[in-house]
């Protein structure tokens, strides 16, 4: 039922998807004059059709296969195209003119992008803050002395409000010189400068799932504590706000999930608690509470959790500058990532298909809108992005051949149209391959 799922929400990320993206296409080619013959979400037999658009008719249909689309235009180079029409085909228009339909889907992939992104801030999203749960002894963080409950406030100068946020920031600067500035904010307040020098290492720190081990410290709720509870173990014990446990009877607690587990499985113990108050390590012992919950006795010592979520949410007006600036950003970095990748610099393991994207999605529409919105708005930017590389059979594969066509003065041969096209569906076919391989070793991994 998990796949089915998945795969349904799938399907309706890239139709939506895909349908931004070939309307980009039809309303700048109607725009231009171009004649539109067709306009299909998806592959194959059409399930759904129907005309409209007097006097051309255009040809409207949902197919089959749910895994793209595309405009047809009139087109000399795909039948005999009647004397009276050929000005308006699409080898007859202006080289300016079809570059701007083919650059049309891509762009409207990042507007819609911006308006995914603009909904999410106006309907409002929660997102974890950028603390540290756990150091890796011995590693980059460890040497830096960045500790547990160290909230990261800011990366290279720019402010780092969400987990997300922090992980991008990470990566750019990765991908940028391998010199991380960070600026964290200890649990008493103290504000600290740092830098992570991992200067060489853009690789393996950008291999999936290896930043923060790599790095040496787990992002996630600390095991911080909160509000104290009077008259309660952690109050007698003398735990304070702002402690950090790092020990339970001698053994690591890394995170606040773990201390919970930890609490709740020692009803009415005497349990020795090692905490980080104030950058030293101080040795406490708390006789828990035994409470019984849904019939079952677990132990309590009486914290509360500090605030560990960033609600982002703006209002109309200043979410759509907040939008357009988180697209930039996740542009500016998915560029990155592809650049580093083709130079060798980045894992080609970080590629992924189809079964990811579903997974994510799913798990996206569990959450909620705004989760899915973030969601499609990523993978918008992805595609338009995608469809810009040089690639024939891509956008960006047609706009270099009508920019060769300008530089020769004349239409390219049909050979090299012929030879064009195969090494596109060459490295299309590659790349489609590697991703699925990927995607099935994550999945057999996991």
């Amino acid at each position: 039922m998990e796949f089915l799922q998945n795969a349904l929400w799938f399907i309706v990320a890239i139709s939506v998807l895909v349908a931004a993206h070939e309307f980009g296409h039809f309303i700048v080619a109607r725009w231009l004059g171009f004649k539109v013959l067709r306009f299909s979400i998806g592959f194959g037999r059409p399930l759904l059709s129907w005309r409209g658009g007097a006097p051309d008719y255009i040809q409207y249909w949902i197919s089959m296969i749910p895994l793209g689309g595309y405009v047809k235009m009139l087109d000399e180079h795909e039948g005999p195209v009647v004397a009276e029409e050929r000005p308006r085909a699409f080898h007859q228009r202006p080289v300016w003119q079809r570059v701007a339909v083919l650059l049309a889907g891509p762009a409207f992939n990042f507007l819609f992008a911006i308006l995914a992104y603009w909904l999410m801030f106006v309907t409002g999203v929660q997102t974890l803050k950028p603390y540290v749960s756990a150091i890796v002894p011995g590693s980059v963080a460890a040497q830096q002395e960045l500790q547990p409950g160290d909230e990261i406030t800011s990366i290279d100068g720019e402010a780092t409000v969400s987990l997300e946020d922090a992980t991008l920031r990470l990566l750019d600067e990765i991908l940028d010189d391998g010199r991380i500035e960070l600026t964290v904010r200890a649990p008493d307040g103290a504000i600290r400068d740092l830098t992570l020098d991992v200067r060489g290492r853009e690789e393996e720190l950008t291999e999936p799932t290896a930043l923060f081990e790599g790095l040496g410290f787990r992002p996630g709720p600390p095991a911080l504590a909160g509000a104290i509870e009077s008259g309660k173990p952690a109050e007698r014990a003398g735990l304070r706000t702002g402690d950090v446990v790092l020990l339970g009877n001698g053994q690591p607690i890394e995170g606040w999930g773990q201390w919970v587990d930890f609490l709740r499985s020692k009803p009415g113990e005497t349990v020795d608690l090692t905490v980080l108050r104030d950058g030293r390590e101080v040795a406490l012992q708390a006789t828990l509470d035994s409470v019984t919950e849904n019939g079952k006795t677990v132990g309590q010592i009486g914290v509360r959790p500090p605030d560990w979520v960033a609600l982002q949410r703006y209002g109309v007006v200043e979410s759509f500058p907040r939008a357009v600036e988180e697209t930039w950003g996740m542009m500016r970095f998915s560029v990155s990532i592809v650049t580093h990748m083709i130079m060798g610099q980045v894992s080609l393991k970080n590629m992924s298909g189809p079964l990811s994207i579903a997974d994510l999605a799913g798990d996206a529409a569990e959450a909620g809108l705004a989760y899915f919105l973030r969601v499609l708005a990523a993978v918008s930017i992805s595609l338009g992005i995608l469809n810009l590389l040089p690639i024939p059979l891509l956008d960006g594969g047609q706009i270099v051949y009508q920019i060769a066509e300008w530089i020769k003065g004349a239409p390219l041969s049909e050979r090299a149209m012929v030879v064009g096209q195969q090494i596109g569906i060459f490295f299309v076919i590659a790349l489609t391959g590697f991703a699925f391989y990927n995607d099935i070793v994550r999945l057999l991994g996991s």
